[in-house]
């Protein structure tokens, strides 16, 4: 199959982020004068495209404009602020709101932050903080700027319930089954390898997403909101959670409004911080909201697994007990080509019952594929991510201070999420009440809708032709 991203990213090595300095590049589109030769396109030591005719004539070509949707999610310009200024989807952006329900006490939003618990971790580390000591003193400086009515530590949890059962049908059909929280690797599929790819990706929703749901549906119901008196704001460790809320797909066209307005990233609330002029260790720790959040007194608590999610760990251990009756304590990974590819099995008598693996990083995720066009996929469930190391390791987390060493940075961040007491899916009340009082009451299809999403394949048109991604 021929590629369709262009020769820069050809160029570069996919497992990790491109570098910043190279920005983002379209195809530009070459007006062809009858009678006349096809001119050469010639980059510039400085990155610019010049047009070279064929009579030595040169023209500068003006670089094309991208939008979220056109986006490739390659974090060749996303994973640096000055690359590309995303205007809606930014701690600026934030900031202007704040400041209109100051000016406009009849038209004020109602302020609703989700924080996930990677970038909890992420200011831990940088402040020398536990995780929940992070959220308590976090929950303090959003509270004070915000005027807000909740702030929400979500939590992958509910997603994992969801992501079980769609396994236990897929295993049932022996349908390869792919796990994915929304990332780079979407685009990546949607748009390279379209409809052979998609109907193997689960279709349930991110826990952003999931929570754009419950803020602009349960919880507008519940205090008698309109979604539009809403402003969500999701806090998260990538900069890709950015190109998820702004797909057509999480548009409400009923409320004329997104499930998720504003995507900022740890590194971004690190710049609220400093533009506020405090620290995270000089303020004092407030009281943690519980809707929706995993929290036990006032401290957090997480799934187990891995930090991007736990899926893995989730869908395997209870397969195996309520599939073959196994109950699996511990989980042994066997790592394959390299750390971000590792698969564990479940053997019983020599048979291979449960084979899964987790792959991250795009030279992975392209054996994945490769092995799946093959007919050689030996797995049943692949926890799929786009950042090298997963989403603690996720291009918008706070970088390593001068003298800091980034390895030993994602090693502390990793060590400070799994510091936290684990609970397991089934044991979670909020999850059970939120499943009694609001998802039986709009009824199945709608339930489906609130908590599942589709993908695309992509047509994109060139010089008149529509081609299909």
């Amino acid at each position: 199959m021929a590629s369709h991203f262009s020769g820069v990213l050809q160029l570069t090595d996919l497992d990790d982020f491109i570098t910043p300095s190279q920005e983002c590049v379209k195809p530009v589109k070459v007006e062809k004068k009858q009678g006349k030769s096809v001119a050469k396109i010639q980059i510039e030591d400085d990155g610019s495209y010049v047009q070279v005719n064929q009579d030595g004539g040169r023209k500068k070509l003006e670089k094309a404009k991208i939008t979220l949707n056109d986006c490739l999610a390659c974090s060749g310009c996303i994973t640096s602020a000055e690359s590309v200024l995303i205007t809606q989807q930014s701690h600026e952006e934030l900031f202007k709101v704040l400041h209109n329900n100051k000016a406009n006490a009849t038209e004020q939003k109602v302020v609703v932050v989700s924080v996930s618990p990677q970038s909890r971790a992420s200011l831990a580390a940088h402040y020398n903080l536990s995780s929940s000591e992070a959220g308590r003193r976090l929950t303090s400086f959003l509270k004070g700027i915000v005027h807000l009515w909740e702030i929400i530590y979500s939590c992958n949890i509910s997603r994992i319930k969801l992501q079980i059962s769609k396994f236990l049908c897929s295993f049932v059909l022996r349908f390869h089954f792919l796990s994915v929280l929304y990332s780079g690797w979407i685009c990546y599929a949607e748009k390279t390898h379209g409809e052979f790819i998609l109907p193997y990706i689960s279709t349930t929703r991110s826990p952003q997403q999931i929570m754009g749901s419950l803020v602009k549906g349960y919880f507008a119901e519940q205090q008698g909101l309109n979604p539009q008196q809403i402003y969500h704001v999701a806090v998260m460790p990538c900069f890709d959670k950015k190109l998820e809320a702004s797909r057509p797909d999480f548009y409400l066209n009923k409320a004329e409004t997104r499930e998720v307005d504003c995507v900022i990233t740890s590194g971004e609330v690190q710049k609220m911080l400093e533009k506020e002029n405090v620290s995270l260790n000089e303020l004092e720790p407030a009281t943690l909201d519980t809707m929706f959040s995993s929290v036990c007194g006032n401290e957090f608590l997480r799934h187990a697994g891995s930090g991007s999610g736990g899926y893995l760990h989730h869908v395997f251990t209870y397969a195996a007990k309520h599939l073959f009756g196994e109950e699996v304590k511990e989980l042994t990974y066997k790592t394959l080509r390299n750390k971000d590819f590792q698969e564990v099995t479940l053997e019983k008598d020599g048979v291979v019952l449960l084979c899964f693996a987790s792959t991250y990083g795009f030279r992975n995720i392209q054996n994945l594929v490769q092995k799946l066009k093959r007919g050689k996929m030996p797995y049943h469930f692949v926890e799929v991510m786009a950042c090298p190391s997963g989403c603690l390791n996720g291009g918008g987390q706070l970088k390593a201070l001068p003298g800091q060493n980034q390895k030993e940075l994602l090693l502390k961040v990793e060590e400070l999420y799994k510091a936290e007491c684990s609970l397991s899916p089934e044991d979670d009340t909020h999850v059970a009440e939120l499943y009694q009082s609001w998802l039986h009451s709009v009824g199945e299809e709608r339930a489906k809708e609130l908590l599942h999403t589709q993908y695309h394949t992509v047509e994109k048109m060139t010089n008149g032709l529509t081609m299909k991604w």
